[in-house]
């Protein structure tokens, strides 16, 4: 097994369109159907308009791509390291080089507007220019033994077969995340992309790492529904780590799943985040972040803003300016450039969403903005007199919804902050930064952001969270650590002196 120049395999720009054909499982190299023949359809949620066909992949194509795996991968993880780092700069190159089409199918598939399917191909070309350094950052240690004559050697090895499974909403970020560390690192994959975005989640990262010479069965991807395969993808016997971002609700079944195979979860789960906005704090500018972090991709975010905590003092001047900012965003078609707000991913979610809204109403909030929906289209909806355990608030509403919370002081806004089972993300805004620091040291999250909105991800800094929001961490040497196992060998020189 080589490197990227044997396989490599020319493309067009017409292969990363929404017409071009993904009817296919890429299992050991080739583009299959599924084992039963079965198909799916891929619809627009700007639209409804079912746009393509991918075939739905049953046990027995997962068992197949996880034998694939598990041959390729004897040989991937000898492949030398700046080959494999090669295959992930050259992924990237093709990510640059059909920005633009890449950008449409992210719209078609998924409903992301501009800005949104700009800051997730940025993200992920920036995470992606760190990842081909990995295979050189395996590092071990060396150290002399209590025993005389002896050294020991620790160092890194590739766990094996990856299993990743992952989300509809930042699809091909968040595949990419798991699957280009795990290739880097001598691993193999096999990834299960949702089904409501199995072409940019999935296929899509198939016929990129394909185009840059990846050898066949190193990736395999299968298409399908989770309920149908999903708990095989997360206990298959061959894998040994399985990378999942999603609900916490799914991430207790695989984890359950991936801990009965022995096989380490990497588990990005779901949030409930708070901005907390002091008395001191530049209304302004708090404001700034958190329609960014509460209207972003419709609020389909693990990291958006769930909950918005002003203190009295600046409450309604927070709420007014909110309102006002967030009846000026753009609601329609993810195609149109102008577009802020796009549609929700799907009946069932738009449906979840408003009766959040409503019950918060009944419940006693007040509805500044919006709270209806055209289609899949929600209205940017602002929410006032909201307490932290009305609907809207207590759960992870996962749409355009901003509802806002106040608080008497500090300790109230961190009992409030905490008061959730989740613990990812954060954002605190004070003009001190010493007091907006301890407010900070003070919230149960992985990640805390002073005077900023929660969504932010940088390559080289730990992203995860606590309690029900996860365990284990992205980026860098973290999942580094994750995705690769230490190995001690100890030498013994000199001939040693036993007790019998």
């Amino acid at each position: 097994m080589t490197g990227q120049s044997s396989r490599a395999t020319a493309v067009e720009a017409r292969d990363f369109s929404i017409d071009a054909d993904w009817n296919g499982l890429y299992v050991d190299g080739e583009w299959r159907s599924a084992d039963g023949g079965e198909t799916i359809p891929v619809e627009n949620p700007a639209t409804r308009e079912v746009v393509s066909e991918v075939p739905a992949g049953t046990v027995a194509d997962v068992d197949a791509a996880f034998e694939a795996a598990a041959e390729a991968q004897e040989e991937w993880r000898d492949v030398l390291p700046q080959e494999r780092g090669e295959i992930v700069r050259e992924v990237q190159h093709l990510v640059e080089t059909y920005h633009e089409e890449l950008t449409e199918l992210l719209a078609i598939e998924s409903g992301s507007a501009r800005p949104k399917a700009s800051r997730e191909f940025t993200s992920t070309g920036e995470m992606m220019h760190d990842v081909a350094t990995y295979p050189f950052r395996m590092t071990g240690s060396h150290s002399r033994s209590k025993i005389e004559g002896k050294e020991n050697i620790v160092k890194r090895e590739p766990v094996g077969v990856v299993s990743v499974i992952s989300p509809w909403n930042f699809p091909f970020q968040l595949s990419l995340r798991a699957v280009a560390p795990a290739i880097a690192l001598g691993n193999s994959v096999v990834l299960k992309p949702a089904t409501e975005t199995p072409i940019t989640g999935g296929l899509l990262i198939a016929r990129l790492f394909e185009a840059a010479g990846l050898p066949e069965g190193v990736l395999n991807v299968v298409t399908g529904h989770g309920s149908e395969i999903g708990d095989r993808a997360a206990s298959h016997p061959e894998m040994s780590a399985v990378a999942f971002t999603g609900s916490t609700s799914v991430g207790r079944r695989v984890a359950r799943n991936a801990a009965g195979a022995f096989a380490l979860p990497a588990m990005e789960l779901g949030g409930n985040n708070p901005h907390v906005v002091l008395d001191d704090a530049d209304v302004e500018r708090a404001v700034d972040a958190g329609v960014f972090g509460s209207f972003m991709h419709q609020g389909q975010i693990c990291i958006s803003i769930n909950r918005h905590l002003v203190h009295e003092d600046v409450y309604d001047e927070y709420v007014d300016r909110l309102v006002d900012r967030a009846a000026e965003l753009p609601v329609g078609d993810p195609l149109d450039e102008e577009t802020v707000v796009g549609p929700i991913i799907s009946e069932s979610e738009r449906d979840d969403v408003l009766a959040y809204v409503e019950r918060s109403v009944e419940q006693g909030a007040t509805l500044e903005l919006g709270g209806d929906a055209e289609g899949l289209l929600v209205e940017p909806t602002v929410l006032s007199d909201m307490e932290n355990d009305m609907a809207a608030a207590c759960n992870e509403h996962f749409g355009p919804v901003a509802p806002v919370v106040p608080f008497g002081d500090d300790d109230e806004a961190v009992e409030l902050a905490n008061d959730t089972e989740y613990g990812l993300a954060a954002s605190v805004h004070s003009e001190r930064i010493s007091r907006a620091r301890d407010v900070a040291d003070r919230i149960d999250a992985g990640m805390v952001h002073v005077n900023d909105q929660p969504i932010n991800n940088e390559p080289h800094v730990p992203f995860g969270g606590t309690k029900a929001s996860g365990m284990g961490r992205y980026n860098g040497e973290w999942i580094i650590d994750e995705l690769t196992e230490t190995k001690w060998t100890s030498i013994q020189h000199q001939p040693r002196d036993y007790p019998f």
